[in-house]
């Protein structure tokens, strides 16, 4: 599943709702991040598992993923019928998947330190949506009972500014991301995501608040640039 802005949907009708947006970032346009878009080849790769309430909305950060490491993949989330192409992927050899998500009680057994696997891929697993929405998906999605579950590291407050979340420790979709490529020591691809996430969400504080945040969106720009002279991207 790709992020489809044509695509059947619930109508956005949120404060921003009448703005005109690119199809492919869904900033407003005048805010376009489409042509800074990295495409880096990570030693792991990401499957957003999104709630359907999540998929079109401007403030999600995980589009920026797939965006941004090369091979991830979004699939839309259902309690009962899961997505074909999520379940294949789930049986593909060359990948070792991995839902990232909290340890808690019930579950402990399945909890693992590390998901660097010998041989494969890391695939991490993120439930997209809500911290609310995402329990319950857990909660609810028999089908990966059976997978193992890494929990994110929280060792920063949270840097996302369009959204307020109940802990300051709950990082956005792609905060998430970062953390999880540097726990299998992939620094410099979290750079990158790092640096790709800081210009999106200055650019859309700008187009939000009204603030001026063009020495934000200027060091994320020459951040990406610097990657891409050090060869860092693919």
């Amino acid at each position: 599943m790709a992020y489809d802005s044509l695509a059947p949907r619930k109508p956005f009708v949120a404060r921003g709702s009448k703005i005109k947006r690119c199809s492919g970032c869904f900033l407003p346009a005048q805010s376009c991040v489409c042509s800074d878009k990295p495409n880096v080849k990570a030693a792991a790769v990401f499957w957003l598992l999104t709630h359907n309430d999540e998929c079109y909305k401007p403030t999600n950060t995980g589009r920026l993923i797939v965006d941004a490491i090369q091979g991830s993949r979004v699939f839309k989330w259902s309690r009962t019928n899961p997505d074909s192409d999520f379940m294949s992927a789930l049986s593909d050899q060359r990948y070792a998947p991995c839902i990232v998500f909290p340890s808690g009680d019930g579950y402990q057994q399945r909890m693992v330190e590390s998901a660097a696997l010998t041989g494969k891929t890391p695939a991490f697993i993120i439930l997209d949506g809500t911290w609310r929405q995402a329990r319950r998906m857990f909660r609810l999605s028999r089908y990966l009972d059976h997978l193992p579950v890494i929990e994110p590291g929280f060792g920063a407050v949270s840097r996302y500014q369009l959204r307020q979340s109940a802990e300051e420790h709950h990082l956005c979709t792609a905060e998430v991301a970062a953390a999880m490529l540097r726990e299998v020591q992939d620094h410099s691809s979290a750079d990158v995501l790092d640096a790709y996430f800081d210009l999106f969400n200055a650019e859309y504080y700008t187009s939000r608040r009204g603030v001026d945040m063009s020495s934000a969106s200027t060091q994320a720009r020459q951040r990406l640039l610097e990657l891409k002279e050090i060869n860092v991207l693919a």
